[in-house]
């Protein structure tokens, strides 16, 4: 009898927890490599089978998957063998309801991002395949919005513009925004962003390819535990792509990944003036190594979206060649939050269009004011070990009057520009062996 009683129970425990997640071919499943039979119905069903019976991974076989928004849970992972593609519909109704996601640092109701999760954990993303985004019909009407807004025609852009003001409170999002700026944003047509997951732990994404992002390519909200290692980002020629922005994340670790994208390759933000400073959530423990960036107007940016402060932050191993600037810092009056704790080494540049360094506190050039909470805050950022040529300005540094930009350090450094160099509102800022066009800088 004891035997047949713990028989029963070990068979109840196995049923309860299973010893293996379930691996499940997609293409045994039913799903459609087409690339004209939407398959968004079964994956997200799949998703919800076999999360709620632990996790498990949905597998695609070569072949182009098309879906539309795909939901994450936990404990799930999309692997996709090479010659697999999930295409992802370009057309905008199937990325409806609105739901909670965060745009350019500031949390809203706006289309769905094509891979979406919310308080999940344990979610990856990883093969040798590809994502394709078929950003173009969402950047033609970004394009399009803009043009109707120069021409004052601010009557019926779209339908999803009453839309978004029905489901958005713009006095509580925009609180601090001049209202001729919150009349732009009324009429302002909100892309989503690629992969966007929201307060997730343990969050993988690894070796797929990302191509034609609709508006920033991968964009982690409020996460810990964030792996990106060895993806490959393409989105050129294109507005707003940005290429990988943790955003008020911790313990990110984004390594061996080649970006080429229409904005900035790879940058660390935190939210947006005074929703972002209630929020009160910094980026913090972020590493970035081994990876190459050829096109973006920046190659490593912190902010501008930086009001919960940004800080614990390593930049080594990595090299930009053809990106607008190469190691670019940014805020402005009115944002907030401190960026300090930074160290960047072992960089190599090319053909930079601009600055091969900045350090900017008047990215906007907003108005004089006193310092208070609004004040943005640069201090305690050591660079070594870079070498750049072909860059027009070497290094810049503007910090403001009220808050000069504090304790920098350059040091083993060697450029080769058309420009001198710029510092003005700085202090304690060192230079150790740092040469622009053959020339020594001496310390300040």
């Amino acid at each position: 009898m004891k035997i047949r009683f713990f028989s029963i129970m070990i068979i109840i425990v196995c049923l309860a927890f299973p010893l293996h997640a379930e691996r499940v071919n997609m293409l045994n499943l039913g799903a459609v490599p087409n690339a004209k039979v939407l398959n968004t119905n079964l994956i997200n069903k799949t998703i919800a089978r076999l999360s709620k019976a632990g996790g498990g991974t949905l597998f695609f076989p070569s072949g182009t998957y098309l879906t539309a928004s795909i939901v994450l849970k936990s404990n799930i992972t999309l692997d996709l063998e090479a010659g697999a593609i999930l295409l992802f519909s370009d057309n905008f109704d199937h990325y409806l309801p609105f739901v909670e996601m965060r745009y350019e640092g500031v949390m809203m109701k706006s289309f769905s991002p094509l891979i979406y999760a919310v308080d999940a954990e344990n979610i990856t993303i990883k093969g040798e395949g590809t994502l394709n985004g078929q950003g173009k019909k969402w950047w033609t009407e970004f394009f399009r919005v803009i043009v109707d807004l120069k021409d004052h025609s601010m009557q019926n852009l779209n339908k999803y513009q009453p839309l978004w003001e029905k489901e958005n409170d713009m006095k509580a999002l925009f609180a601090e925004t001049n209202s001729d700026y919150i009349s732009v944003l009324q009429r302002r047509f909100f892309r989503p962003p690629f992969i966007q997951p929201i307060r997730c732990r343990n969050v993988r994404i690894e070796g797929v390819k990302i191509v034609n992002s609709p508006f920033w390519t991968v964009n982690p909200e409020f996460c810990d535990n964030v792996t990106i290692d060895g993806i490959t980002i393409h989105n050129v020629p294109s507005p707003n792509t940005d290429g990988i922005n943790p955003e008020s994340c911790k313990n990110v670790h984004i390594s061996n990944c080649h970006i080429s994208v229409g904005d900035d390759c790879i940058t660390l933000k935190s939210g947006r003036d005074l929703q972002a400073r209630k929020l009160g959530v910094p980026c913090e423990n972020i590493t970035i190594t081994n990876c190459t960036m050829l096109s973006g107007h920046g190659g490593v940016v912190i902010g501008s979206e930086m009001s919960g402060s940004v800080r614990k932050v390593v930049i080594s191993n990595c090299i930009f060649d053809g990106t607008d600037r190469g190691i670019r810092l940014k805020s402005t009056r009115g944002r907030g939050g401190v960026v300090e704790n930074i160290r960047i080494n072992n960089i190599v540049m090319n053909n930079i269009n601009r600055e091969a360094i900045v350090l900017d506190l008047m990215y906007s050039n907003m108005p004089k004011e006193a310092f208070s909470e609004r004040t943005p805050v640069f201090r305690n950022i050591h660079i070594s070990g870079l070498t750049a040529s072909d860059v027009t300005r070497p290094i810049v540094i503007r910090g403001l009057p009220e808050c000069p930009i504090s304790d920098v350090s350059f040091r083993d450094i060697n450029i080769e520009s058309k420009e001198k160099l710029f510092l003005e509102n700085c202090q304690r800022i060192t230079f150790e062996n740092v040469v622009v066009n053959g020339k020594k800088i001496e310390k300040e």
